[in-house]
Order: C-alpha cells, then structure tokens, then sequence
C-alpha cells in the first residue's frame, strides 16, 4: 500500500530504543503480544531468512502461521502476515485508523509517562503493535516474529517466546548495539527469557561466551552447532540432526550454502516446538523445499540478480556465491546503501568478483548519494561510475548486457524488484 500518512509522520522520528511505551500501550490494547505462542529470531544476518523457513516449516504441519519481518523490501504490508498472506491494503489502513486512535486515548489515560500523542511511539513500534493485534485477532495458531535492530530493547522483546533464536553475529548498527562482537552479543542475547530454549546459528568465541554466560544465568537450553545440534552438507543435499531426530537428503530453495547453515537454526527451533506443536519429518522438508525469501540471492531475470546485503557479512556471502558462478559474462554491480553503513568493508568483500561498480540509491532518505557514495570508494580494485536513481542506473545496466547485480541496502533491492515487476 501506499504508505499511510501516520507512518509517515513517525517516520521523522527515526529509532528510540527502550520497552516502557511499547509495554504501556500493548497492556492498554489487551496485551496481544500474549495470546500467541512465538518464535523469537534476532541476529545480524540470516534472521530473516529462519523467519520464513520456521514459518513454512509450520505452514506446511497445518499450522496458521503470523508473521512479522523487519524492514520490508516494497511494502509496510510485509510486516504482517497471517496464513502466508500479507494484511490486505483496506485491512492496514483500518487498523492503523484505529491506532492512531488508541495511541492518544492511551497518552491521555497515562500521563505519568510524559508523551506527546504525535511523538509517542515509533513507525517500529505502531507497525510492531499492529501486527501483535492483528495475529490475535485472526486466530494464528503460532507468530514468528523477526527482531528490528539488537534484541534486549527492540519493541519485539516484550514476548514471552517459546524458543529464542540467534543466527549470527557480526558488525552492524554499532552507534546503538556497541562496536564490538562481545557487545552486540550482549544486545542479541537479551531476547533470550528464563526457561525458554535458545538455538543459535554458528557464532565467533567472543559472541558465544557471551550469549553461553546469559542463557546459564537465565537457565535457558542453548542448542549449538556441532554440539547439541548438527548440519551436515552432502553435495546439494544435507542431513541435519538433533537429539534423537535426524534428517537426510534434505534441500533447502533459498541460494547459497550459507542458507544451510540457517536451515539448521530453523529445524533445530522447530524441533524444540514439538511438545507444543509437533511437527512431522515431511513437513520439516516441504517446508525448506518451497521456501521464498525476496530480495535474498534472488534471480530476477537470468541477467539480474537482487541481494539485500548491506553489512560486511552480507556482502561475505553475497561473494561466496558470485564465486560460485561461472564468470561468463561481464558483470556490472549497481551499488547503492545508506549513508550511516560501512561502504568501504561492503564494496571491499564484491569487487573482486565484478568487472564494474555503478553507484545508485534508491528513493528512502537514508541512501547516500552516489556521487558521494564514489568518493568514499575511492581507490576499489575495479572501475566505478557515478549513476543516477536507480530507476535510471537499472534499465541502462541491463542494457549493457552481462549479469546485473543490485546490491547495498534492503531498500534498494526493494526498489528493484518493484522497478522489474516482481511481487
């Protein structure tokens, strides 16, 4: 949908972390965020790719399924979806209408807090709220629900999940988690709530220390890789196992081998499930066999691949697999991202496996120009030219001839597939 004028109006606001407001109004709506199991993901990267592997895994055991991702690559719908389908458009804008609502009722009724009505919550936080209504209110039957930005004061951590998942930690978003793997291990871990299983994809020793010390103060289970779970590849198959479960000629549809590595978190957080929501071994490979995960290693077209990588490992796993494939023809990276993100380590980890760097920017306020984008590359092992907007920088790419690689920021591959047709 087009988006609707209150988020607009938040989005000025930027990020405030902190669950206090978030707490206050969910209680005042209800509590939603309580009358659904959950499945808590958070981590660098790959969170949203769990999301939607625990999600069809689930799906396909019969299950109604909620769930939310953060950000969205075209629209805000994204963010809530039941049963496989996003909120229809008349559905959103209704209940946005009747949070806006809520949201001064709620400032006016607790005025021990201090808010402004039109500054009170965050776009995060009424979108967050909204979905929490929405899965409640439509009878799901689980919500995997995807963290924003760290975990112990995202908006999201006022659930109390079944299973916490940590896929991976590396260096992003450090003005707010910390500048170091210990510190944002620390930030991730604080999803994880006494009791409640922590599966965690494979992490650093300084990452792992941390989030091993949190779940043993907060007597959570953790399941890792190569102890209390296993993934092993066999060619283009593999087998997974846990505990006394195990799984062989496995195929998960998502491209690259690093979403092996995220199958692994996703069987291993359901298998944790199957007291409450037993799942079968048919399901579990159904599930990773019809996967979808846009804007992730995503074919387009055969000349046009769209990835979403926007941190350094991102960009890692993006060049693993472009080393994968056969180097044919030319290939011309379109390369956009926002202007607070480490251009440098990102556009390092891609040159060497493109012929030419295109800088673009897609239309959120956050992108960088690309004239400023070029200088701060200066000096990269391969050619770069200074684009325009990507409607402009994409359909002259393709008219290069060779593979087309849109790269940089969630939003700009957003804005790709929107400018190819793709839904």
């Amino acid at each position: 949908m087009t988006e609707h004028p209150l988020l607009s109006r938040l989005s000025r606001f930027g990020v405030r972390l902190g669950l206090e407001r978030m707490r206050s109004f969910l209680h005042f709506l209800g509590d939603p965020h309580l009358r659904c199991p959950v499945v808590h993901v958070a981590g660098t990267n790959g969170k949203g790719s769990v999301v939607r592997m625990v999600a069809h895994i689930l799906g396909h055991a019969g299950y109604r399924v909620a769930t939310t991702i953060s950000p969205h690559l075209q629209a805000v719908n994204e963010r809530i979806t039941v049963g496989g389908e996003d909120i229809a458009d008349a559905d959103l804008t209704a209940l946005l209408n009747e949070l806006s609502e809520a949201r001064t009722a709620w400032a006016e009724a607790n005025p021990e807090l201090g808010v402004d009505p039109d500054a009170a919550l965050t776009y995060f936080e009424l979108v967050t709220a909204a979905f929490f209504l929405h899965t409640a209110r439509s009878g799901a039957d689980v919500a995997v629900v995807e963290v924003g930005m760290g975990g112990r004061l995202d908006a999201t951590n006022v659930v109390s999940p079944l299973v916490s998942v940590i896929t991976s930690i590396s260096l992003d978003h450090t003005e707010q988690l910390g500048d170091d793997i210990a510190s944002i291990a620390a930030e991730k871990a604080g999803i994880i709530k006494p009791g409640a299983p922590v599966v965690v994809g494979p992490l650093a020793p300084a990452a792992l220390s941390v989030i091993r010390a949190i779940a043993h103060e907060r007597g959570a289970p953790l399941l890792r890789p190569e102890a209390e779970y296993r993934v092993n590849p066999r060619g283009s198959t593999f087998s997974w196992s846990c505990g006394e479960r195990s799984l062989t000629g496995l195929s998960v549809a998502l491209a690259g081998d690093h979403q092996i590595e995220n199958a692994g978190v996703a069987l291993t957080a359901v298998a944790t499930l199957s007291e409450v929501l037993p799942v079968s071994d048919e399901a579990m490979r159904q599930g990773l066999l019809t996967v979808r995960h846009p804007g992730r290693l995503e074919r387009l077209a055969p000349n046009l691949l769209v990835d979403c990588a926007h941190n350094p490992d991102g960009a890692w796993r993006l060049a693993a697999y472009l080393r994968t494939l056969p180097w044919d023809q030319p290939r011309t990276l379109l390369f956009g991202m926002s202007g607070d993100k480490d251009t440098r380590s990102v556009l390092g980890a891609l040159a060497p496996y493109v012929d030419k760097v295109v800088t673009t920017r897609g239309s959120h306020v956050r992108a960088a120009d690309p004239a400023e984008l070029a200088r701060r590359v200066e000096g990269c092992s391969v050619p770069i030219e200074i684009g325009g907007p990507i409607e402009v920088a994409l359909p002259a790419a393709l008219a290069g001839g060779g593979l087309v690689i849109v790269a940089g920021s969630v939003f700009l591959a957003g804005a790709a597939r929107e400018l190819y047709g793709a839904s």
